[in-house]
């Protein structure tokens, strides 16, 4: 079994990265599955909270579904052509102690949905630099955009796209099949 820890960088419940996200979820092959994970309940970074108290819980959490995934799965909105704070924020925390140790080697793919026309691609490109630094093993074998995304959520944040679910569909297959080679 191939597990994939997929994260959102949108706090808003009816976000399209949160519905991309769940339809990864649903589109992920047999042997295949995408935990979603939380970054609601990681707070700002503030290193005199670190020293004091430790590693937030939420943080621990999101360390442990790291350490235990196959591969991770960075749902990425874009904010003034980068990424989000928030979801930054996050994997900082993540990286802290000996969260650092688990992106070492870890496959990483990003995708993300945006109401513009060009997608995510900027805050996309913003994430290869930290996911270097990182040392992860960043997954450039596809890449999935999902443009004016308006059109192509419900209400409630979710993918009602047949194309764009092909789409995403064919991006997982791809993205698991590269963790079941790497694992042999």
């Amino acid at each position: 079994m191939t597990n994939i820890l997929g994260l959102s960088g949108s706090l808003r419940r009816g976000s399209f990265n949160a519905g991309l996200l769940r339809a990864a979820a649903e589109a992920a092959p047999e042997g295949t599955t995408i935990e979603i994970g939380s970054i609601r309940e990681v707070p700002l970074y503030d290193g005199d909270l670190e020293a004091q108290h430790g590693l937030p819980p939420a943080v621990v959490t999101l360390q442990e579904q790291l350490k235990a995934a196959d591969g991770l799965l960075l749902v990425t909105p874009e904010y003034n052509n980068g990424i989000p704070g928030v979801f930054k924020n996050a994997i900082d925390w993540m990286s802290r102690g000996e969260g650092l140790g688990h992106f070492v080697a870890k496959p990483v793919a990003v995708i993300g949905a945006s109401p513009g026309g060009f997608g995510t691609i900027m805050a996309q490109n913003h994430w290869l630099p930290v996911l270097r630094t990182l040392r992860c093993s960043v997954w450039a074998e596809g890449r999935l955009l999902v443009s004016r995304a308006g059109g192509l959520f419900d209400g409630n944040g979710n993918l009602t796209d047949e194309k764009s679910r092909t789409a995403l569909a064919d991006f997982i297959a791809g993205f698991a099949a590269s963790l079941a080679v790497g694992s042999r």
